[in-house]
């Protein structure tokens, strides 16, 4: 119940204790004081200055009596006269002094020895008068033998009363003082048992109130070192409603949002060290089939310059071939306008054939006119080029023989009849000739086409191979990048796999309640990462450096060209 008082509230009340306890002490302290400071007060204001006033009295009256035996043996008026004057003062001063303790008296038995003294004093001072009288008169007997009778059992009686008022005064002062004596001896034992009982006290409720306090806090702090050395298995105690019960149940708090705080991060470490593990596993498993990739592209890379090379051979062949069939086709054609010609000769050779038959009847008639037809069938001749050459020849022996024409009208007339039939059979396998030129020249021209179509294909695929070729060199540089970006990211994930497994036993460090059901991961546990493969050699492998973003995005699109092609 007392846990649930604030500390304030304890250190308060045990400061009010201690309060209450110092001044009971100080006002016994105080009481004993003042019943000392009576009897002190009662002795020096009282007691001491009656002893001192009797025994001034005393005095007085000793040396009153002393001035009257002075007197009476005196016989000199002067002296006497003197001596009276003594006796007068030594009156006044014991009339001062007896005025002074007349004012102290303070018991009945003091009072009462006082009035027996006053008495006898009175009766004395009335002897004083008729002793001086007759020693005045130097009545010397009647002045000694009252001096020494009635005046001195007076004066016995009253010093004997002084010395009883000394005693009693003495008394007084001595009881006084033991009362005093035993105020202090009581004050001193009092004082003392009030100072044990108070340290007693102070003591008790100090260590209660040390044990309240520090008792917590010695949990407090040693929830607190579990907590720093990250053990929140144990249960925090936190009992009570006072500031240490509201640091432990703080601590409580901690520990409980520590411990899931700890608890997420445990896992997620794990997660994350298995991410990480299959993070590198697939990172080595892409490096290998990037590497594989960037082998196969290079290969690629030399089969499309091989096949660029080759292309490029065909194009210049086909070009070769479009310019020899161009000229064929020109060949050609200038072969069919001949063949023409020589259709349209042949034409004309036999039309004149049928003329020379025609006329052949009258050549006897007309021998004169043979030379003319010669020279006309020379002229044809010429006409007719290579091909006339012979008509040429057969009119040169037609002029020569044209003097012998006569003769041989007959035989020139068969052989011209021949030569009929031989002009148009040679004008039918000329025309045969024409129109199997024809044919070759549109055979040549059609072939030309093609040839011309090969060829811009032909180039136009050679561009295309090109192109091809230089988009499979970016494929390839863009994969001996993509091969250097993943193998950083290999590493890089090989990196995080260790610090995650680091992270993972820095955090197994921290106990919780729930840790003795559950097991512990072990790095083992992990996957480990695929064995990476040479890849295949490379042509001019060289390595591309690192991609930076601008690159990456290139890299992106040479991707998608890539997924396109």
């Amino acid at each position: 119940m007392l846990n649930n008082l604030k500390i304030t509230t304890r250190l308060t009340a045990t400061l009010a204790l201690l309060v209450a306890l110092l001044m009971a002490l100080s006002g016994l302290a105080l009481w004993q004081m003042g019943a000392m400071r009576a009897s002190t007060h009662e002795i020096t204001a009282n007691w001491l200055p009656s002893v001192s006033r009797v025994n001034a009295m005393n005095t007085n009256t000793s040396d009153f009596r002393l001035g009257e035996v002075r007197h009476v043996l005196s016989t000199d008026d002067a002296e006497m006269a003197r001596l009276e004057q003594e006796i007068a003062a030594v009156k006044a001063d014991f009339d001062k002094n007896r005025d002074a303790y007349v004012a102290l008296i303070s018991s009945a038995q003091e009072r009462q020895l006082y009035d027996s003294f006053a008495a006898d004093w009175k009766t004395y001072l009335a002897m004083h008068d008729t002793l001086l009288a007759a020693s005045r008169k130097n009545d010397t007997d009647t002045a000694r033998r009252l001096l020494e009778t009635e005046s001195r059992q007076v004066y016995d009686r009253a010093s004997a009363t002084l010395l009883k008022l000394i005693e009693l005064n003495n008394a007084g002062a001595a009881t006084e003082s033991a009362k005093a004596e035993a105020a202090y001896s009581e004050a001193r034992w009092s004082l003392a048992t009030g100072v044990l009982v108070s340290l007693s006290v102070a003591v008790v409720a100090g260590l209660w109130l040390v044990r309240s306090i520090a008792r917590p806090l010695a949990r407090a702090v040693e929830a607190a070192d579990r907590v720093a050395a990250g053990d929140f298995s144990q249960p925090i105690q936190a009992d009570g409603e006072d500031e240490a019960a509201r640091v432990l149940q703080a601590l409580v708090r901690m520990q409980n949002n520590l411990s899931t705080v700890v608890s997420g991060v445990r896992a997620n470490s794990e997660s994350v060290a298995t991410a990480s593990a299959q993070i590198a596993q697939g990172n080595a498993d892409l490096s290998q089939r990037t590497e594989e990739q960037a082998s196969a592209l290079e290969q690629t890379a030399a089969t499309m310059e091989q096949l660029g090379s080759t292309v490029r051979n065909n194009a210049e062949n086909a070009k070769q071939a479009n310019q020899l069939a161009q000229g064929a086709s020109s060949i050609a054609a200038q072969g069919g306008e001949v063949v023409g010609r020589v259709v349209s000769t042949m034409q004309g050779i036999s039309d004149s054939s049928r003329k020379i038959g025609d006329i052949i009847g009258v050549i006897d008639g007309i021998a004169f006119q043979t030379n003319i037809l010669a020279l006309n069938a020379a002229v044809e001749a010429a006409r007719a080029g290579e091909q006339g050459r012979g008509f040429a020849v057969v009119a040169s022996e037609v002029r020569s023989l044209a003097q012998r024409s006569a003769d041989a009208a007959k035989e020139i007339k068969s052989l011209i009849g021949r030569s009929v039939e031989q002009v148009e059979q040679g004008t039918v396998l000329v025309d045969q000739a024409g129109k199997t030129m024809d044919e070759i020249v549109g055979s040549i021209r059609r072939v030309s086409d093609i040839v011309a179509e090969i060829s811009s294909a032909t180039v136009e695929q050679s561009s295309g191979i090109a192109q091809v070729g230089n988009a499979v060199g970016q494929m390839d540089q863009v994969t001996q990048q993509n091969a250097a970006l993943v193998e950083e990211s290999a590493a890089a994930a090989e990196s995080l796999k260790t610090q995650a497994q680091q992270l993972v036993e820095t955090v197994s460090v921290f106990k919780l309640s729930h840790d003795a059901a559950r097991p512990a991961v072990s790095p083992r546990a992990m996957p480990a990462p695929v064995a990476k493969r040479p890849a295949a050699p490379r042509a001019a492998a060289v390595r591309a450096p690192a991609a930076t973003p601008a690159e990456a995005v290139a890299t992106a699109h040479a991707d998608d060209d890539w997924a396109s092609f």
